[in-house]
């Protein structure tokens, strides 16, 4: 196995790390932005009121993408394992 293969490998997972997680990371910039502004134009200073919200929408996107998630971090498994006794070598 080269540092070629090792390199392609490392970027392909990395690339899908990013992918799988930008999702739910939007979510919780999206929602945390928005309580933000709220409490700027409202004045309410609690700390606690962004947290609930937060984590109800990142559970709400799991649900809903976490099929999805799946799919791409198992199909990428079984493209590695599929590959591994080339590896080996």
């Amino acid at each position: 196995m080269s540092v070629d293969e090792v390199t392609a490998i490392a970027s392909s997972a990395l690339f899908l790390v990013i992918k799988v997680a930008a999702p739910v990371l939007l979510v919780s910039l999206v929602v945390g932005l928005t309580i933000s502004i709220f409490q700027t134009v409202t004045s309410i200073q609690e700390q606690t009121l962004t947290f609930v919200p937060k984590v109800i929408s990142i559970f709400l996107a799991l649900i809903i993408l976490g099929n999805w998630m799946l799919s791409e971090l198992s199909g990428f498994m079984v493209d590695l394992w599929s590959d591994f006794s080339r590896y080996v070598r």
